[in-house]
């Protein structure tokens, strides 16, 4: 899936530290903005955002320690703090009204910000999060962050590592992903972009999250479509059912032969999906 259409690499200064985003599409399309998941970063939809950028304002972010955009000084990955980032670019890209489409820790900030700013939400897509992670879920990524590498001998390597919880993206869309996330070594060989502090932090017990998530869940008010991998691990399907309970105007939609990267997974469907959800 080639990437034809035209972008622009953007940094912004908020609370002091430099932002990284993609921007793509008409300066007067309805502005919609992509939140990568924890390891992810902002090239991890390009697909997405070149597919749409005839009619949208594509903003794709590396949040916080993530691909080109500086860690925090006080090594702070709180949902408070990834929504109050949210809300501080918004604000510096002059936005008054946005569509969020957030996956995983990308998704659980984007329901603190649209909880927290009702005003400024046109639309909110969640993908493959919620208020709660499931156990499995969160014991299989917390594995897979405490027992990566801190260096690759070669980009190969770093694509067959991601591979292993990334079994069903194909060969070329997973490279993509893995060499937008890579930095050169001044002494040769690779080490991921993300902030080594999120794998450390994980490594010795001291990530912690700061919100309970489903006051907030509940008090979204805009129009909200939660997409689900069938095979997810991380958004069981009572965590799922629990939402659709709490909140019975949104929507949730399941996605099959998908785990929890379901636009990897399954990049066809979900682009069909987020098209019909942003026309609608």
């Amino acid at each position: 899936m080639p990437v034809n259409a035209p972008f622009a690499d953007r940094s912004l200064t908020v609370h002091g530290q430099r932002f990284h985003l993609t921007e793509w599409g008409p300066a007067q399309g309805p502005a919609v903005l992509f939140l990568h998941g924890v390891t992810g970063h902002a090239r991890t939809w390009d697909h997405e955002a070149a597919a749409l950028a005839s009619r949208f304002r594509i903003f794709a972010l590396d949040q916080r320690g993530h691909g080109d955009t500086d860690p925090p000084p006080d090594g702070d990955y709180s949902l408070s703090a990834l929504a109050g980032d949210i809300a501080a670019v918004i604000d510096a890209l002059g936005l008054t009204r946005v569509s969020i489409v957030g996956l995983s820790l990308g998704g659980r900030a984007a329901i603190v910000y649209a909880a927290l700013h009702p005003e400024r939400m046109e639309r909110l897509m969640v993908v493959d999060i919620g208020p709660d992670i499931a156990a499995a879920g969160r014991t299989r990524v917390g594995s897979l962050l405490a027992g990566s590498p801190e260096h690759f001998a070669s980009m190969e390597d770093a694509i067959a590592q991601a591979r292993v919880s990334n079994p069903r993206y194909d060969d070329a869309l997973l490279g993509e992903r893995v060499r937008h996330g890579l930095r050169p070594l001044p002494d040769g060989g690779y080490t991921w972009k993300y902030d080594r502090a999120i794998r450390d932090g994980v490594r010795n017990g001291r990530w912690r999250e700061d919100l309970d998530v489903w006051p907030l869940w509940t008090s979204v008010t805009c129009p909200t479509l939660i997409v689900r991998g069938a095979e997810s691990d991380v958004l069981s399907p009572e965590i799922a059912t629990q939402m659709i309970e709490a909140r019975p105007q949104a929507r949730l939609v399941e996605v099959p032969d998908a785990g929890h990267t379901v636009p990897g997974d399954q990049p066809a469907q979900f682009l069909e999906l987020l098209r019909t959800f942003l026309d609608t």
